[in-house]
């Protein structure tokens, strides 16, 4: 915030100059709304450097701000706080620095090295779910934070595209299938794969039922079904390179990859480099051998490998079968190294996952530590929890996911029946209408989401999410449409300079400006937290502030033409900083609503 480090500079001037002290920080806070004032500086810490009462501390200092600096035009102390008010002059420069500035907030990329981050990294045997959608719209918008504040982002994502779930949905679609494919039946590819998962389930439960009434235990029935002995065949098939079993797999990945690209299209979301766990898997094994010969890894009795972590307050961890197999940690130390190898200039990664898997990297990123790679020092879990409907949790297998697809054609439905109701889309024809429900009902979704911290767990409820009104999407949204309806309405030259000796700020406009100076911070410590959540409630405290200025300043009706081009101009920041806020957490905004 330029406000504070200006004011912390004179302050600790002003310690300097009366108490013959030096400071090393300044402690801010926003000034209590009872008291005047725009911002507080907390005295009780400066008792460290200098002693005696923190009001006369504060007073000696606010008097010496008064008369020496010429952006403070008054102050008063209440206990130990010290409430500095700022001229409006200030306010006014700074308006006209930023008014103009399409960009306001995001900073010019900085450095040369960059920041790789992975989401969405689905299985190629179903479409993607609520899940996922959670994942992709906190990795997309991590995304374009970070790039916001300055940084170089690729995006990414690891395609679970082998093993024998993959192989569970090639079988049934074998023995079910009769040849059918996306064009025949009209299905988005990843639906039909995914049908065919669920058909193997259901095969498999049957079969599990039968052995069971045969005499065998539950447990013994589960490892001998005939159709899962025979996915596990067509996996070592798969494995050992076999024609006709890779020909396939081929081809049903292809009907996934394709709906898959047709999810993210809709969504809005994009990727700049795919990895696939068929070309990574066996990735990892030739650091394992160094890692021996450095004693980062130890070999047991019977020839698997582990990395001793214990003295870190981990476990051991095995990162070598017995049998010279990798497990998931071996591809994943692999896949990191080999992204470095693709992307020299990559000096760090976000990894988007479930906070299932906390434990996982924590144990990858402290052995890619002890194997000497320095980037490993700028990894990062972007973690997450599950999303829950009213109705409970999902399970794929048997078929009881939430559909993204589905439910993206939902929340459009939703915003329609919420619109239809409310009136608020008189002018719009059919195809118009159409376009916007999309848009209120993926900026409710994606806002929804969103606005949450990421580590906490959401319980989504479509509904409550398209309200027009409180800290939703659609009411953020109708905020911003009606700001673009002043200035359709506005004559004015937006492009006039404005000056302090013209303007007298309201109060309004004055809370207006504090909030939007603070918008360049936001971004930037929405990306050290890897947070969208800053940035939507930001947004929302943006927007409440505007409602309360619109509500009880005239704009258009102002007394003179300079009010009237200030609080127009005003308006279209406003606007634009909506804009920006929303475009990186992948929102749109529409002109009209």
């Amino acid at each position: 915030m330029k406000l504070q480090s200006t004011l912390e500079l004179h302050v600790k001037e002003a310690v300097s100059t009366l108490f013959k002290a030096e400071l090393e920080s300044v402690e801010f806070q926003a000034t209590r709304k009872e008291f005047a004032g725009d911002i507080t500086v907390v005295v009780f810490p400066l008792l460290r450097v200098v002693k005696g009462n923190p009001a006369v501390i504060g007073e000696q200092i606010g008097q010496y701000l008064q008369d020496n600096v010429a952006l403070v035009k008054g102050f008063n102390v209440v206990k130990g706080f010290l409430n500095i008010e700022i001229d409006d002059s200030y306010y006014v420069d700074f308006f006209n620095s930023i008014k103009d500035n399409e960009s306001y907030g995001f900073a010019n990329v900085k450095g040369d090295k960059a920041v790789m981050v992975e989401y969405s990294s689905p299985n190629t045997n179903k479409p993607l779910h609520l899940g996922h959608v959670r994942n992709v719209l906190l990795g997309y918008s991590v995304s374009e934070i970070l790039k916001a504040s300055g940084q170089k982002v690729y995006k990414t994502q690891i395609i679970n595209d082998r093993g024998i779930h993959i192989c569970k949905s090639m079988l049934a679609w074998q023995r079910f299938g009769n040849g059918e494919t996306p064009e025949s039946t009209g299905l988005k590819g990843d639906k039909l794969v995914g049908n065919y998962y669920v058909e193997f389930d259901r095969a498999y439960k049957t079969e599990i039922s039968k052995l069971v009434d045969e005499g065998q235990t539950e447990d013994d029935a589960k490892k001998n079904a005939p159709i899962l002995l025979e996915a596990q065949k067509m996996l070592r098939k798969w494995e050992a390179g076999d024609e006709e079993v890779v020909s396939l797999w081929k081809t049903m990945n292809q009907w996934v990859y394709d709906g898959f690209e047709e999810t993210y299209k809709s969504i809005g979301v994009d990727f700049d480099a795919y990895y696939y766990e068929s070309d990574t898997y066996l990735l990892g094994k030739e650091f394992i051998a160094e890692g021996l010969k450095t004693g980062v890894f130890f070999k047991k009795e019977d020839s698997s490998v582990w990395c001793d972590l214990t003295e870190d307050g981990l476990d051991e961890k095995i990162v070598l079968r017995s049998d010279g197999t990798a497990v998931y940690m071996t591809q994943d130390i692999g896949t990191a190294i080999q992204r470095l190898k693709d992307y020299p200039d990559v000096g760090g990664m976000v990894y988007t996952v479930g906070n299932e898997q906390d434990y996982h990297f924590k144990v990858l990123f402290l052995i890619l530590k002890k194997l000497g790679f320095d980037w490993a020092e700028n990894l990062y879990h972007l973690s997450y929890g599950m999303v829950d409907l009213p109705s409970g949790k999902m399970k794929s297998r048997e078929g009881t996911v939430v559909d993204a697809d589905d439910l993206i054609r939902e929340m459009a439905d939703t915003a329609e029946e919420i619109s239809k109701e409310l009136g608020k889309l008189d002018g719009y024809n059919e195809e118009e209408k159409k376009a916007l429900y999309k848009t209120i009902g993926l900026g409710a979704l994606k806002y929804f989401i969103l606005k949450v911290d990421p580590k906490k767990r959401i319980l989504f409820d479509p509904k409550e999410s398209i309200d027009f009104q409180g800290n939703t999407g659609p009411f953020i949204q109708y905020t911003y449409a009606r700001i673009q309806s002043i200035l359709r309405k506005s004559e004015n030259n937006n492009n006039v300079t404005l000056s302090a000796v013209e303007v007298s700020l309201h109060d309004k406009e004055r809370e207006l400006l504090k909030q939007l100076e603070l918008f360049p911070e936001v971004i930037q410590n929405a990306a050290s937290q890897h947070s969208p959540a800053l940035i939507a409630n930001y947004t929302y405290d943006l927007v409440k502030d505007f409602n309360s200025f619109y509500q009880n300043v005239s704009i258009l009706g102002a007394d003179s033409d300079s009010e009237k081009t200030c609080r127009v101009q005003l308006s279209k920041s406003v606007g634009q900083t909506i804009k920006n806020a929303f475009s990186v957490l992948g929102i749109n905004v529409p002109e009209r609503m």
